[in-house]
């Protein structure tokens, strides 16, 4: 039996487009497969920021008036009980009284990390639900589901919270001081392990924190720059900015310091180097006084720090530290994404 050259041609054709749309297939399912899973990642960054918000509302309700902080707490008990489907309005509810909130009968350390907390859920918002409109946008495309290529996974849904969850509404009535964006660097040695600053607020000696190189960009300067200089002066070693990773990670923050309220966007390089003994040689005055120390951390010391009541910020950072070895040793930067 033989074949004419069109029937071997039409079979080659017939082959190629099979061949092609399995490969289309193949990297359509990873591809939703990574959006679900983006989509799940950011669902728990938002539960964890929501249920921040609900802890630091909590603690902040002891200086109100007893009336005002038992509804507050109690919106706030709602809002961490709530199943998925209720949630919304739970959040919405606890977020409406905050806006009410007479911030004048809190101290400005609350005020802050409600501030904080409330930024924190904005930002994991809109992360979760950029991931959730790119997750969608792909699964209800006709030939995606003409061949089932989502599987059996749910549909994600957005989560609608009320905008005036920003840093600005919140902290209305006690302005920021201070609007900069950070340069941070997750420094790590040849065994994995992170170098960490130990310091504290020069209007409340008596509290230690420990945070990662870095520091505040400067006019003219871009991140890489300003990641370069901060090493040097808090640390010593002297980097180049092709040897940095990243930014990998996005955090904003809103604190206290020196009687200033400061909103900082942090973005996180991940760099890996030998060994060295850190100095001081590069400190200001004031960075003398309020830098005390530093140490090389594993992810164990960095729990038991916190444990022991000295936090350590990112507040995240010992189940990071994997995430940022893996960084620092690529040849590739990644794509940034929130923290907290």
């Amino acid at each position: 039996m033989t074949f004419s050259a069109l029937t071997i041609l039409v079979l080659a054709l017939a082959v190629a487009v099979v061949l092609a749309v399995g490969l289309w297939a193949y990297g359509t399912a990873n591809r939703l497969d990574r959006l679900h899973v983006r989509s799940d990642l950011c669902w728990q960054a938002l539960d964890a920021a929501l249920a921040r918000r609900a802890v630091v509302v909590r603690a902040a309700v002891a200086a109100l008036d007893p009336p005002e902080g038992r509804s507050l707490a109690a919106l706030a008990a709602r809002a961490e009980r709530s199943d998925r489907v209720e949630r919304e309005v739970a959040e919405n509810a606890l977020s409406s009284a905050l806006s009410s909130l007479d911030l004048e009968n809190l101290r400005p350390q609350l005020v802050a990390e409600l501030a904080d907390a409330e930024a924190r859920v904005l930002i994991a918002r809109r992360f979760h639900n950029d991931a959730v409109r790119d997750t969608l946008a792909l699964r209800t495309r006709r030939p995606v589901r003409w061949l089932h290529l989502g599987g059996m996974a749910p549909l994600p849904t957005y989560f609608e919270i009320t905008e005036r969850s920003s840093a600005a509404a919140v902290t209305e009535g006690l302005a920021l001081d201070s609007v900069r964006t950070s340069a941070r660097v997750v420094l790590l040695d040849d065994q994995g392990r992170v170098l960490l600053l130990r310091g504290h607020d020069p209007t409340v000696p008596d509290v230690y924190y420990w945070f990662t190189v870095g520091g505040a960009v400067e006019q003219g300067e871009n991140l890489r720059a300003a990641a370069v200089r901060e090493i040097a002066e808090e640390t010593g070693h002297i980097a180049s900015a092709d040897s940095l990773r990243g930014p990998m990670w996005r955090r904003v923050a809103i604190f206290s310091w020196n009687g200033q309220l400061i909103r900082s966007e942090e973005l996180f390089f991940a760099l890996r180097a030998g060994r060295f003994d850190a100095h001081r040689d590069g400190f200001t005055e004031f960075e003398e006084r309020t830098i005390t120390g530093h140490r090389w951390c594993t992810a164990d010391a960095i729990r038991e720090l916190a444990a022991s009541g000295e936090p350590v910020y990112p507040h995240d950072l010992a189940d990071l530290l994997d995430e940022a070895g893996a960084v620092a040793s690529s040849t590739d930067d990644p794509e940034v994404r929130a923290i907290t």
